[in-house]
């Protein structure tokens, strides 16, 4: 009980320190306010290329108008971010495996395999031998490269998810046990197309990709899906393949996948054509759609530093309306109207006492569909990249209760690290103790998209260590869990929002140090996302 009382008690006396400096302090009310509306059934889930973004971007534009944020790019706050959404048509479809003997390989889409183009384009015909790559990893800093000694332009490339795993004699290659980004699936495809390759069939099994094959075959074979148009244009065929089915694919081409992946965990390791091809006409329907990332500013003060930013981002897309029956509407209130409704909640605060360097307030499209809006934003950036600051992002926030600590994983891998404990510190907080990332969680939100431009970024997550009602608080968020990505992930009235209040102060305490200080924040030396900043520097 006494450790509860000095909680508050520093908490309250941190708050009053701010409050007797002047600094903004980020009211609950407008931020339950915008919560409240942003996952009400009138915005409809707020689903990419559905009528709820439209009312989502109107509502933005209007809030960071009366927030008194001005437009970073001429005189509207929309950026457009063109996207293409693609759905696999299987029925229409002539493609299939076939082994070396010119004998089909019986795959089912769905519960053996899925696929769509990667390229916007409707149609493409294959004839195209399939070539199992490993791990289809290109990192110099490991010494490993799976391409080396074949050529797989305009073939399909077979991959297995995640990283090369660690060894007694190499106990930290790749991060060890965590996930570094050469280990998800984006990455996967991202390589493929820089080797001239026709398509990617990613092998899944639990372990690797840590899902079920349900959320793949969900979110590949019945759903239209999303990417960016004209912009980061892909391989013709992307796809998965079950572990089974693979495993059946590779004998017909007399090749044994167990043993391909065995061979696959040595740097020694040497790409293995495997006696079989996809042959026939992909189909797909595609359409193109218009999104908006909202973006708004407070201008800095010092006539030097101004010319610098700091930005705040948050996604304010989630899954939209998807059936006919039963509650069809996807609210997603904590993932990310909590994130929207706080930026927002910031912004308020933020323009009553600018800093002196400017700060951008960030509303992203489409994250759902793989952080489209905010890697659109990274290639046409509405402030030079080399004089951003830091990009901190808001995903989920905390709607249990407040708490002892704050989430900031990934903040070590910069300078921002030692300013995120600073902060904490000043609001009677700790930072969160680490865990390993063994499911990628860095790479998954918005914040990446500026890291791997070189932009010292990381997303501020809710703390463990509850300060009421513990056993209960810590249920409650356990709650959560089945509800992610689910029509239950809906507004309760009756949240504490007393933690999400504190996320959200948090971040914009951080970012006003930031923007405040001598210096933008560097990355550590060797980190390899630093080499971004480092190229354009020069």
């Amino acid at each position: 009980m006494q450790k509860l009382f000095s909680s508050l008690a520093l908490t309250a006396l941190a708050f009053s320190a701010q409050a007797a400096t002047g600094s903004p302090i980020v009211q609950e009310a407008p931020l339950r306010a915008h919560l409240a509306f942003l996952s009400n059934d009138l915005l409809e889930g707020r689903g990419t290329g559905q009528r709820g973004a439209d009312l989502t971007v109107a509502y933005l534009e209007t809030q960071a108008q009366m927030a008194g944020l001005k437009p970073v790019r001429g005189n509207s706050y929309r950026q457009s971010v063109q996207i293409a959404g693609v759905k696999s048509l299987p029925q229409d479809s002539s493609l299939q495996a076939v082994a070396g003997g010119g004998k089909a390989v019986p795959l089912a889409f769905g519960p053996d395999w899925v696929w769509a183009t990667g390229d916007s384009v409707a149609a493409h015909t294959f004839d195209a031998p399939l070539v199992f790559v490993g791990y289809g990893i290109t990192a110099p800093e490991e010494g490993w490269n799976a391409f080396k000694g074949v050529d797989v332009k305009n073939k399909i490339v077979v991959m297995m998810v995640n990283d090369p795993q660690p060894t007694a004699a190499e106990p930290n290659r790749f991060a060890g046990k965590a996930l570094t980004y050469y280990g998800r699936w984006t990455y996967k495809f991202e390589e493929a197309k820089r080797q001239g390759a026709a398509g990617v069939l990613l092998i899944h099994t639990k372990p690797s990709a840590s899902y079920d094959w349900s959320v793949v075959q969900n979110s590949w074979s019945g759903s239209e899906r999303f990417q960016l148009a004209d912009r980061t244009a892909g391989t013709p065929l992307q796809g998965w393949i079950a572990e089974d089915a693979a495993r059946r694919l590779f004998a017909a081409g007399g090749q044994d996948l167990d043993a391909l992946r065995v061979q696959a965990e040595s740097k020694d390791f040497k790409a293995v054509a495997l006696n079989a091809k996809l042959s026939g006409e992909m189909k797909s329907a595609v359409r193109k759609v218009e999104q908006f990332n909202i973006a708004g500013m407070v201008p800095g003060t010092d006539p030097t530093l101004k010319e610098e930013a700091v930005i705040y981002s948050g996604h304010w897309d989630h899954l939209g309306k998807q059936g006919d029956t039963g509650d069809t509407i996807y609210n997603g209130a904590v993932d990310n109207a909590s994130g929207t409704a706080g930026l927002l909640a910031m912004a308020q605060e933020a323009v009553k006492k600018p800093a002196k360097r400017t700060q951008i307030f960030l509303w992203v499209a489409a994250e759902e569909q793989g952080l489209l809006g905010s890697a659109a934003y990274a290639a046409d950036p509405l402030w030079p990249l080399n004089k951003t600051a830091a990009a901190l992002n808001l995903d989920s926030l905390n709607f249990v209760g407040a708490t002892h600590d704050i989430g900031a994983q990934g903040s070590e891998r910069t300078e921002l690290g030692a300013m995120a404990a600073t902060t904490a510190k000043a609001m009677g907080m700790h930072i969160a103790q680490a865990r390993p990332d063994l499911a990628g969680g860095y790479f998954r939100s918005d914040h990446f998209s500026f890291a791997k431009a070189g932009v010292p970024a990381f997303s501020i997550n809710g703390g463990r260590e509850y300060i009421k009602d513990v056993a209960a608080s810590k249920a409650k968020a356990a709650a959560y869990g089945p509800r992610y990505h689910q029509v239950t992930d809906e507004y309760d009235a009756s949240w504490d929002l007393s933690g999400m209040t504190q996320q959200a102060q948090f971040t914009l305490n951080l970012g006003l140090a930031v923007a405040n200080a001598a210096k933008m924040p560097a990355w550590k030396a060797g980190d390899a996302f630093g080499k971004a900043r480092e190229q354009a520097a020069k």
